[in-house]
């Protein structure tokens, strides 16, 4: 894909701006006065277009990654130290909606721990913080690994760091592992939506089964082991909360559900709850599939700081092949 990281990148940024004007509805609220289209304000008073903190996140990874020119733990902290505190990567100068887990970690590392052990361990610190903002180590990871450079296991070993920046528990490292192979094989497979995203799961399954000691977190995910039955669950059955499983689900569904991006992005929109960050995992990856052009040009317009983000995207898709 020529236009990969601005494809991945503007997908879930848009569909975290859908979603943020209707963050915490209810399911209910959201069938009396669903969402259709790109809104202002709402949950926040940010106008039409603004993300939150899962594309600030994000693209303070992303700055990382071009300026380094690699995945450099300590440089990602620091820019979300800079994130909280002085608003970088942001679209108004102001850090908002900052997930509990995250902002621990936040405060641990500006207090003196280090990238390794900055990130919360426990069982209820499985929030879906650190896979929202996961899509630029996935895609990094995947370049490197395409080209020779690293291995697959490199490749998991990264992304798993990464999320434990922040959130240092299995079952959240395993929801970034997982949607690492998804955007693997949305990206080299061949055939449908579907196909691609059961290659990936098939992928991380066999992936995490060899090592006995995750078979109890593995257990977690298994709704989505089988697409197809999954793709036929009801929506009554799909969960839209901020916890990592939940919210994981819910993307894969929205995807499986759908046939386009638009419709993709609305229906999990209007799930209700975790909005914002739901449609930012389902953004990126349903992106990758349908293609830039596959992102409605209206939604796009009214991104906040879109020329920025285009810019920064440009400098990864533009890097010479080494």
């Amino acid at each position: 894909m020529k236009q990969m990281w601005l494809t991945g990148i503007m997908g879930l940024v848009v569909g975290d701006a859908l979603g943020l004007p209707v963050q915490f509805s209810t399911r209910e609220e959201m069938k009396d006065k669903p969402v259709t289209g790109m809104e202002g304000y709402g949950a926040f008073l940010v106008p039409a277009g603004s993300w939150s903190d899962d594309g600030s996140m994000a693209l303070a990874t992303l700055c990382s990654i071009l300026e380094k020119d690699g995945v450099d733990y300590e440089d990602i902290m620091s820019r979300f130290v800079d994130w909280q505190f002085k608003g970088d990567y942001t679209p108004f100068g102001y850090a908002y909606d900052q997930g509990r887990t995250c902002l621990e970690a936040i405060y641990s590392y500006a207090k003196g721990a280090d990238a390794y052990h900055c990130g919360q361990t426990g069982e209820r610190s499985n929030g879906n913080g650190s896979l929202m903002r996961i899509l630029p180590v996935c895609l990094y990871g995947y370049e490197q690994v395409k080209k020779g450079a690293i291995t697959e296991e490199e490749a998991l070993d990264m992304v798993h760091q990464v999320s434990a920046l922040t959130h240092a528990h299995l079952r959240s490292k395993m929801a970034c592992g997982i949607y690492y192979f998804l955007v693997k094989t949305v990206l080299n497979g061949e055939g449908s939506l579907q196909e691609r995203l059961q290659k990936g799961m098939d992928t991380a399954k066999a992936y995490y089964e060899k090592d006995v000691a995750n078979l109890t977190e593995l257990a977690y995910y298994g709704r989505m082991f089988d697409l197809e039955s999954f793709r036929q669950v009801q929506e009554d059955q799909i969960r839209s909360s901020g916890y990592v499983v939940d919210s994981l689900e819910a993307a894969v569904w929205g995807l499986l559900t759908t046939d386009n991006y638009r419709d993709a992005m609305l229906k999990v929109v209007n799930l209700g709850e975790d909005t914002d960050t739901i449609a930012a995992i389902a953004g990126g990856l349903g992106a990758l599939y349908y293609s830039y052009e596959g992102i409605p040009a209206e939604w796009i317009e009214v991104v906040q700081k879109r020329e920025w983000i285009e810019e920064l995207c440009g400098g990864m898709d533009g890097r010479p092949e080494k």
